[in-house]
This record gives C-alpha cells, structure tokens and sequence, in this order.
C-alpha cells in the first residue's frame, strides 16, 4: 500500500431510508437516547448533544430486505464504559429490544436493530493500550458480554437519563459487501485505510490511524450480493469525515483518476464503493 489516509480520519453521519419516519423518531428518540436535531419535511436530522449522527427519510413502503449488500450496522461510541452501563441501563428500564451482547477484546458492545430492520451497536473502547497484536494483527473476538461488570460501574448517583452522552459519536459502519477481495482493494489500496483484521475470508476490518476498526466489510449476506432494490429500507449514504478540504481534494483526485464515478457538490463528494454502497466524503467540520 503505497497511499494512508490521514489518521485524524473519522466516520460521520448515516443515512437510511425508514417506512415511518414517526415510528422511527419514537424509537430512536426514547430508545435509543438520540434527540431530533432538525426536520425537513420527510427526513430527520438526529444528534448525540451538538453532533449530528443520524439522518432518516421516510419512504412509504420501504421493506425489510435479505442478501442483499447495504448496512450491517451503524456503530455508536459512548465516551465511557459508565456511559455503557448507564445507556444498558436505560435499554433494560425502556424494554427497548437488545438482541446480542460481546467483548471484542477492544470494546464491549450491545447490539439492536430498529423498526426496519437496520443493525445498531452502542460500544465503549478499552485504551489503546490493552489491546493485543498477536502475530502482528489485531486481536478481534466475540466473546461473551460482562453484563454484570458493566453495570457495576453504577453507583446509583447518575444523574437522571436525558439521552446517549453529549460526547457519542459514530465509530465505525459495518457494510455488507460483494467481494472482500474488491472491498479491500477499494479502501486499502485505492482510500488508504489499513487492514487491521480479518475473519476468515468472510469479512475484513480496515481503519486510519491505528483505531481498530473504522469500517467492517463482510460477505454475510452472500458472495456476489446485489445491492437492495429501490424500494427497501436501505443505507443512502454514510460519511467518511476528513480532517482539511486538501485531504478531501486528494481522495477526490484518487478516485477520479481511477476511473471511477464521484459527483462534487458543495457539501461533500458522493461515490460508491465497488459493492454499491453509497459514500459522502467531506471535511469533519461539515460531517
């Protein structure tokens, strides 16, 4: 790999396709902790304090689909393994659904999914400086959640619930893709992003600056996967955040003299990686 993307590189917002946008603002809202940033007729801006990281727009009829390329999930990081156990807490009291639970090694994460279907992680990180690089490649598991080790960080003197921390952000987005062969020759060696761990041939896990994962890619829902048809509730875009516009004006440069289709606009540049997957590079300030 002859080309790395810049480290201060971060993951933005996402934007999903819902069937009910009302359905969707209860959920996300009372559920989840997010709050409505801002409404524009069928779409909705959602937010962590100041942070946009959520971006739904309403089609009638939209449907679940399978084996199709698309989302896995969208990963929320809470500052803190007390936020964690506070957002777990919450869940629990709420009956909002919690349908997996895992230590990564370097996180502990809960996973949901909403309305139409669309994967959700909430995850804490561990320092850096706990993970392990066995043979030179990140050390990534699923092993069991410590559920009750979480919520030992309680001491019953939190202040009241009023949404997920101010300081959440999206950490990473996990896609399903075609080919995992295309997948990295599209972000490793074309965007820059580092391979940090595989599983298998089934999926790989590439990042900027060290992190352990910023984007998941895996062939879960089938080798040769075709991206969702027009009407289901599926991933638009999500945002590549880059630290300065020259950063931007490069991987723009990058991917044009590969050949490759990307629209300029003035809030971002739009492409698709090789599996259809819809991609807004922009600068952090505008994510």
């Amino acid at each position: 790999m002859d080309f790395t993307i810049h480290s201060h590189t971060t993951m933005g917002r996402v934007h999903l396709t819902v069937a009910d946008l009302g359905r969707s603002l209860d959920y996300y809202q009372q559920g989840i902790g997010l709050s409505l940033k801002q409404r524009d007729g069928r779409t909705a801006y959602l937010a962590a304090g100041e942070r946009e990281l959520l971006v739904l727009t309403e089609q009638s009829g939209a449907r679940l689909t399978r084996g199709t390329t698309g989302l896995y999930h969208f990963a929320l990081l809470v500052p803190s393994r007390l936020e964690l156990a506070r957002t777990l807490r919450h869940l629990t009291h709420s009956e909002t659904p919690i349908y997996g639970a895992s230590d990564h090694a370097v996180s502990e994460a809960l996973y949901l999914t909403d309305p139409d279907g669309h994967g959700i992680e909430i995850y804490r990180d561990r320092p850096r400086e706990a993970w392990a690089f066995p043979n030179g490649r990140l050390k990534l598991v699923t092993e069991p959640f410590d559920a009750d080790g979480v919520l030992s960080e309680l001491t019953g003197n939190e202040p009241t619930w009023t949404g997920l921390h101010p300081d959440t952000r999206m950490g990473h987005i996990h896609l399903h893709v075609s080919h995992i062969p295309a997948a990295e020759q599209f972000y490793r060696d074309l965007l820059g992003f580092e391979v940090m761990a595989r599983y298998g041939s089934e999926a790989s896990f590439v990042a900027a600056g060290g992190y352990h994962h910023h984007l998941g890619l895996n062939t879960w829902a089938g080798i040769d996967a075709p991206p969702p048809p027009e009407d289901a509730a599926r991933l638009l875009w999500y945002e590549i955040a880059l630290p300065e516009t020259a950063v931007l004006e490069e991987l723009t440069h990058r991917i044009e003299a590969a050949g490759l289709p990307i629209e300029r606009r003035e809030n971002g540049r739009y492409t698709t990686d090789p599996a259809g997957n819809g991609i807004r590079l922009t600068t952090a300030g505008n994510s």
